[in-house]
């Protein structure tokens, strides 16, 4: 039997997402650093070099190795926007961000949390790849669908118990997601970045996480729903650019880009 696996054998992810781009995030960044996590940014580009915002310049060196996201140009109500002002808010975000960052910006997440069929729709054709809700799951189930990407849960439900459930529960089969999302000035509204660094701290160095940013993880389980098993389960094709990882009775294995795998009993 053929099961699939996080990068180097892991079961477990873990990704934060941040919205807005505000000066706060220099802080959250370097917290994230300290213990090796990973993340992803949704910026606001119409709001960069304000008060309160951070630069375009400093873009590309405060989020090495993170993920520059969009959230639209000026954090509308993209609902209240005739079809012309919806495109233009999420595609100039985008050329916006592109530009200062020297990155591709492939995600986005919605400003307020809303979102639609329309809005979805439009995000798809501009070449946008996921977004993420502020629907909390509570679970660490895999999204269904990556444009409609509800999180785990907000840093405030970042608790011990859940972290503990997380970390501990039995994989068995399962690949399991921990997606934790906020807006890093409230930190400093709630006076609670302690608590958040203890929960990073508890976090950290697991030797059964993987930690990614959120297109990194799209990606990956993308390529991994690609892959094409034989019927009898004993060859199994990686048609993408990325390497999987599966577990099979002899041990854990990576399939690389364009390879078969042929699997020994």
């Amino acid at each position: 039997m053929i099961h699939f696996l996080y990068p180097n054998g892991k079961k477990r992810v873990l990704t934060f997402s941040y919205d807005d781009g505000v000066i706060q995030d220099r802080r959250l960044v370097e917290l994230l650093n300290r213990y090796n996590l990973r993340g992803t940014f949704h910026l606001n580009a119409g709001k960069l070099n304000q008060e309160g915002f951070l630069t375009s310049q400093e873009l590309p060196d405060l989020f090495q190795g993170h993920e520059i996201s969009a959230h639209s140009l000026d954090h509308p109500f993209l609902n209240q926007l005739c079809q012309s002002d919806l495109v233009y808010q999420l595609q100039e975000d985008r050329r916006k961000l592109e530009e200062y960052s020297g990155k591709l910006v492939r995600g986005m997440s919605y400003p307020f949390g809303i979102y639609s069929d329309e809005i979805i729709e439009t995000a798809k054709n501009l070449g946008l790849e996921y977004s993420r809700t502020v629907e909390n799951s509570l679970s660490f189930r895999i999204p269904e669908d990556f444009l409609k990407w509800h999180p785990t849960c907000h840093h405030k439900q970042l608790n011990e118990e859940l972290i503990h459930k997380f970390l501990h529960t039995p994989s068995h089969r399962n690949l399991y997601l921990l997606y934790v999302w906020g807006h890093s000035y409230e930190f400093d509204n709630d006076q609670n970045w302690e608590e958040m660094e203890e929960n990073c701290a508890k976090l950290a160095h697991i030797e059964d996480v993987w930690y990614a940013t959120n297109i990194e993880v799209k990606d990956y389980i993308q390529a991994m729903k690609s892959m094409i098993v034989s019927v009898d389960q004993t060859m199994i094709y990686n048609p993408s650019a990325t390497s999987v990882w599966i577990r099979t009775e002899t041990g854990s294995h990576e399939i690389l880009a364009g390879e078969t795998f042929y699997v020994k009993n």
